[in-house]
Protein backbone atom coordinates (compact mmCIF):
# COMPACT_ATOMS: atom_id res chain seq x y z
CA UNK A 1 0.00 0.00 0.00
CA UNK A 2 1.61 3.21 -1.19
CA UNK A 3 1.93 5.31 1.90
CA UNK A 4 1.24 9.21 1.20
CA UNK A 5 4.24 11.75 1.88
CA UNK A 6 4.20 15.53 2.00
CA UNK A 7 6.27 17.91 3.91
CA UNK A 8 4.77 20.30 7.40
CA UNK A 9 3.48 23.42 5.59
CA UNK A 10 4.54 24.81 9.40
CA UNK A 11 8.31 22.98 9.99
CA UNK A 12 9.15 21.56 7.12
CA UNK A 13 9.47 18.41 8.44
CA UNK A 14 8.30 15.07 6.45
CA UNK A 15 5.19 13.78 6.91
CA UNK A 16 4.05 10.42 5.74
CA UNK A 17 0.49 9.05 6.12
CA UNK A 18 0.05 5.27 7.60
CA UNK A 19 -2.83 5.10 5.88
CA UNK A 20 -4.24 6.62 1.94
CA UNK A 21 -7.47 7.66 3.42
CA UNK A 22 -6.23 9.89 6.40
CA UNK A 23 -7.62 13.78 5.92
CA UNK A 24 -5.67 15.08 8.85
CA UNK A 25 -2.97 14.14 10.62
CA UNK A 26 -0.43 16.31 13.67
CA UNK A 27 2.93 17.25 12.91
CA UNK A 28 4.84 15.28 15.35
CA UNK A 29 7.65 18.12 15.41
CA UNK A 30 6.13 21.06 15.85
CA UNK A 31 2.23 20.10 17.10
CA UNK A 32 0.83 22.26 13.93
CA UNK A 33 -2.98 20.40 12.91
CA UNK A 34 -2.32 19.63 9.10
CA UNK A 35 -5.20 19.43 6.80
CA UNK A 36 -4.68 16.96 3.63
CA UNK A 37 -5.70 17.85 0.48
CA UNK A 38 -4.57 15.37 -2.50
CA UNK A 39 -0.47 15.70 -1.10
CA UNK A 40 -0.94 19.37 -0.07
CA UNK A 41 -1.12 20.25 3.18
CA UNK A 42 -2.25 23.43 5.24
CA UNK A 43 -2.18 24.02 8.77
CA UNK A 44 -5.05 24.97 10.45
CA UNK A 45 -4.21 25.05 14.23
CA UNK A 46 -1.94 23.72 16.81
CA UNK A 47 -2.55 21.44 19.03
CA UNK A 48 -2.86 22.00 23.02
CA UNK A 49 -1.05 20.02 25.49
CA UNK A 50 -2.54 16.67 26.18
CA UNK A 51 -3.96 16.07 29.07
CA UNK A 52 -1.95 12.98 31.39
CA UNK A 53 -3.60 9.77 30.52
CA UNK A 54 -3.51 6.64 32.25
CA UNK A 55 -4.71 4.19 29.17
CA UNK A 56 -1.90 1.92 27.77
CA UNK A 57 -2.82 2.14 23.72
CA UNK A 58 -1.11 4.82 21.91
CA UNK A 59 -0.19 5.59 18.48
CA UNK A 60 1.07 2.60 17.12
CA UNK A 61 -0.33 -0.01 19.35
CA UNK A 62 -1.62 -3.26 17.25
CA UNK A 63 -3.92 -5.79 17.98
CA UNK A 64 -6.26 -8.18 16.51
CA UNK A 65 -10.24 -8.25 16.20
CA UNK A 66 -12.37 -10.55 14.56
CA UNK A 67 -8.86 -12.27 12.69
CA UNK A 68 -7.74 -8.94 11.24
CA UNK A 69 -4.38 -7.23 12.67
CA UNK A 70 -5.18 -3.37 12.86
CA UNK A 71 -2.85 -1.04 14.21
CA UNK A 72 -3.90 2.78 16.46
CA UNK A 73 -2.75 5.55 14.08
CA UNK A 74 -4.97 8.47 15.45
CA UNK A 75 -6.88 9.66 18.84
CA UNK A 76 -9.71 11.79 19.70
CA UNK A 77 -9.78 13.32 23.37
CA UNK A 78 -12.81 14.04 25.12
CA UNK A 79 -13.40 15.51 28.54
CA UNK A 80 -16.78 14.59 30.45
CA UNK A 81 -17.84 15.36 33.97
CA UNK A 82 -16.30 11.75 34.84
CA UNK A 83 -13.10 12.35 33.33
CA UNK A 84 -11.78 11.83 30.00
CA UNK A 85 -11.79 9.16 27.20
CA UNK A 86 -10.18 8.61 24.05
CA UNK A 87 -11.26 7.01 20.41
CA UNK A 88 -8.73 5.79 18.84
CA UNK A 89 -8.60 5.80 14.85
CA UNK A 90 -7.54 2.27 14.02
CA UNK A 91 -7.36 0.73 10.34
CA UNK A 92 -6.81 -2.76 9.43
CA UNK A 93 -6.08 -3.72 5.58
CA UNK A 94 -8.46 -1.07 3.68
CA UNK A 95 -10.90 -0.36 6.09
CA UNK A 96 -10.84 1.63 9.62
CA UNK A 97 -12.76 1.74 12.68
CA UNK A 98 -12.65 2.93 15.89
CA UNK A 99 -11.62 1.94 19.27
CA UNK A 100 -13.36 3.53 22.46
CA UNK A 101 -11.17 3.72 25.53
CA UNK A 102 -13.15 4.94 28.12
CA UNK A 103 -11.86 4.03 31.81
CA UNK A 104 -11.10 0.80 31.32
CA UNK A 105 -14.34 0.06 29.00
CA UNK A 106 -13.87 -1.00 25.48
CA UNK A 107 -15.64 -1.13 22.15
CA UNK A 108 -15.19 -1.07 18.91
CA UNK A 109 -17.50 0.61 16.17
CA UNK A 110 -17.47 1.24 12.17
CA UNK A 111 -19.50 4.13 10.23
CA UNK A 112 -22.52 2.28 9.99
CA UNK A 113 -24.27 2.67 6.33
CA UNK A 114 -25.58 5.71 4.83
CA UNK A 115 -29.35 5.78 4.85
CA UNK A 116 -30.26 4.49 7.77
CA UNK A 117 -32.96 6.57 10.28
CA UNK A 118 -31.70 8.60 13.42
CA UNK A 119 -32.97 10.39 15.90
CA UNK A 120 -32.49 14.17 15.94
CA UNK A 121 -30.43 15.97 18.52
CA UNK A 122 -32.40 15.44 21.83
CA UNK A 123 -34.85 12.69 20.96
CA UNK A 124 -33.04 9.62 22.43
CA UNK A 125 -34.00 9.08 25.79
CA UNK A 126 -32.48 6.36 28.48
CA UNK A 127 -33.90 3.29 27.58
CA UNK A 128 -35.26 3.99 24.15
CA UNK A 129 -34.64 1.46 21.29
CA UNK A 130 -33.94 1.35 18.19
CA UNK A 131 -33.14 -1.26 15.31
CA UNK A 132 -30.62 -1.06 13.15
CA UNK A 133 -29.56 -3.90 10.52
CA UNK A 134 -31.72 -6.13 12.30
CA UNK A 135 -30.35 -5.63 15.84
CA UNK A 136 -31.98 -4.00 18.57
CA UNK A 137 -30.24 -1.16 20.92
CA UNK A 138 -31.62 0.35 23.74
CA UNK A 139 -29.99 3.99 24.60
CA UNK A 140 -27.44 3.16 27.87
CA UNK A 141 -26.06 6.65 28.04
CA UNK A 142 -26.15 10.10 27.18
CA UNK A 143 -22.96 12.14 27.59
CA UNK A 144 -22.20 15.47 27.19
CA UNK A 145 -18.18 15.79 26.25
CA UNK A 146 -16.04 18.48 25.30
CA UNK A 147 -13.32 18.00 22.75
CA UNK A 148 -9.86 18.38 24.46
CA UNK A 149 -7.50 18.03 21.63
CA UNK A 150 -6.07 15.34 19.18
CA UNK A 151 -3.06 13.41 17.67
CA UNK A 152 -2.13 11.39 14.99
CA UNK A 153 -4.22 10.48 11.63
CA UNK A 154 -7.93 10.87 11.59
CA UNK A 155 -10.23 9.80 8.08
CA UNK A 156 -11.85 13.43 8.94
CA UNK A 157 -11.12 16.93 9.57
CA UNK A 158 -11.74 17.22 13.38
CA UNK A 159 -10.45 19.99 15.23
CA UNK A 160 -11.07 23.15 17.37
CA UNK A 161 -14.65 21.89 18.10
CA UNK A 162 -17.20 22.64 21.24
CA UNK A 163 -19.26 20.67 23.32
CA UNK A 164 -20.34 17.30 21.70
CA UNK A 165 -23.37 15.21 22.36
CA UNK A 166 -23.04 11.22 22.30
CA UNK A 167 -25.66 8.39 23.01
CA UNK A 168 -24.26 4.94 23.67
CA UNK A 169 -26.29 2.09 22.66
CA UNK A 170 -26.23 -1.77 23.76
CA UNK A 171 -28.17 -4.71 22.87
CA UNK A 172 -28.66 -8.24 24.73
CA UNK A 173 -26.09 -9.89 22.85
CA UNK A 174 -23.08 -7.69 23.24
CA UNK A 175 -23.42 -5.66 20.51
CA UNK A 176 -22.52 -1.46 20.71
CA UNK A 177 -23.51 1.58 19.25
CA UNK A 178 -22.80 5.10 19.44
CA UNK A 179 -24.90 8.31 17.78
CA UNK A 180 -22.14 11.31 17.49
CA UNK A 181 -24.09 14.40 17.14
CA UNK A 182 -20.49 16.66 16.62
CA UNK A 183 -22.11 17.74 12.97
CA UNK A 184 -25.47 18.73 12.28
CA UNK A 185 -26.17 15.56 10.39
CA UNK A 186 -26.05 12.67 13.44
CA UNK A 187 -23.20 9.83 12.46
CA UNK A 188 -23.93 6.27 13.51
CA UNK A 189 -21.37 3.90 14.38
CA UNK A 190 -22.41 -0.05 15.10
CA UNK A 191 -20.16 -2.63 16.51
CA UNK A 192 -19.57 -4.55 20.09
CA UNK A 193 -17.98 -3.93 23.26
CA UNK A 194 -14.91 -5.94 23.89
CA UNK A 195 -13.10 -7.19 26.60
CA UNK A 196 -8.95 -5.63 27.00
CA UNK A 197 -7.70 -8.82 26.90
CA UNK A 198 -9.36 -10.22 23.54
CA UNK A 199 -7.68 -7.63 21.62
CA UNK A 200 -4.13 -9.40 21.86
CA UNK A 201 -2.37 -6.01 22.08
CA UNK A 202 1.49 -5.57 21.18
CA UNK A 203 2.85 -1.82 21.48
CA UNK A 204 1.45 -0.66 24.83
CA UNK A 205 2.77 2.00 26.73
CA UNK A 206 4.77 1.07 29.90
CA UNK A 207 4.23 2.16 33.08
CA UNK A 208 6.20 2.50 35.93
CA UNK A 209 6.01 -1.17 37.67
CA UNK A 210 4.74 -3.25 34.69
CA UNK A 211 6.66 -6.43 34.30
Amino acid sequence: MTQPVANCPNCGAKIVFQWPGSVQTVCEYCKSILIRTDLDLEKVGKVADLPPDSSPIQIGTEGVYNHQAFVAIGRIIYDYDQGSWNEWHIVMDNSSAWLSDAQSDYAITFAAPAGLALPATGQAKIGQQYTWEKVTYAVSSITKAHYRGVEGELPFEYWDKNDVLFVDLSSTTGKFATLDYSEKTPVLYLGQAIEFDDLNFKNLRKFEGWS
